[in-house]
This record gives structure tokens, C-alpha cells and sequence, in this order.
């Protein structure tokens, strides 16, 4: 199974084309993605949607400098240099693809009821809302544990 998520920042914007066969919309971005280590550089490659992804990717005004989290398929493919030599570049075959300010303020409206007191469930009780502390300890460290005082 190939399946992978990444963090990336897109460097172009997305060119949206078309099949010769059936007129499959096709959207092409080149991404970049930050290297393990302080001192590395960062890696580029190509990015794919196919489908009505690749329309939406069109539609939706991706960018240069959009950070995004795609999902998809990872690949490696070899393409002939103008030097004369073959070079192997990654591809990843986008099957989702997220905004990371999108994400943040979708993850932030759901927290606000949660700490704004509300309860998800519709339950607004005062009890249902007040933080609970977590358990004490009520034996001592040095006793043996005594199994019969299990909690559940």
C-alpha cells in the first residue's frame, strides 16, 4: 500500500490541462517540503490531482506560498535531462488536499463550544462544563497495592 500525508508549501501556481482522450482535467503544482534537518535544504517536486480534484484544485485559487497537507500516492519517476542522463524526481498523485489555515480555523471553531462552557451534546449544565481535577492517589507509596480497591 502506497499512501502518504505531507506538509508542504506550494512554489507555482497550478496548471490545470486535459487529456487528448476523454478531456480528464489534470492539475500540476510543484511543491516544496522542508529537509529533516536545520541545515538542509528544502526538496521540490510534483504534485497531480486528477479528475474533479484537479477542477477543484483550479477553483479553489491555490497558490504560491498556500501551505498545505496533501494525501496521496508517492512516486518516483525517471526523466531524460537536456545533459544527456537520466534523473529520478518524486511525484505524489494528490488524492485530498487541505489548507493548513483552512484546517486551523475549522479545528478552532470546533474547540470554541468546548471552551466556551458548552457541552457538545446540547448539554449545558453548570456540572457538565466545570473542569474536573485529576485523582489523587489515596494509599501510600510504600504499601503493597490492594486490588480490591480498583476503580471500575
Amino acid at each position: 500500500m502506497n499512501h502518504c500525508i505531507l506538509m508542504a508549501e506550494i512554489v507555482e501556481v497550478p496548471q490545470l490541462r486535459y487529456t487528448s482522450d476523454n478531456q480528464t482535467p489534470i492539475a500540476e503544482f510543484k511543491v516544496k517540503i522542508a529537509g529533516l534537518r536545520p541545515d538542509d535544504s528544502p526538496s521540490q517536486f510534483k504534485a497531480i490531482g486528477w479528475g474533479n480534484l484537479a477542477q477543484t484544485i483550479q477553483d479553489a485559487s491555490y497558490g504560491p506560498g498556500d501551505r498545505v497537507v496533501i494525501e496521496g500516492r508517492l512516486t518516483m519517476k525517471s526523466v531524460d535531462r537536456p545533459e544527456g542522463f537520466r534523473e529520478k524526481q518524486a511525484e505524489i498523485t494528490v488524492q485530498r488536499l487541505h489548507r493548513i489555515a483552512e484546517m486551523q480555523a475549522m479545528m478552532m471553531a470546533e474547540a470554541a463550544p468546548i471552551a466556551e462552557g458548552n457541552n457538545p451534546q446540547g448539554n449545558s449544565s453548570p456540572a457538565a462544563a466545570a473542569p474536573t481535577s485529576p485523582p489523587t492517589a489515596t494509599q501510600p507509596a510504600s504499601s503493597t497495592p490492594d486490588y480490591d480497591e480498583i476503580p471500575f
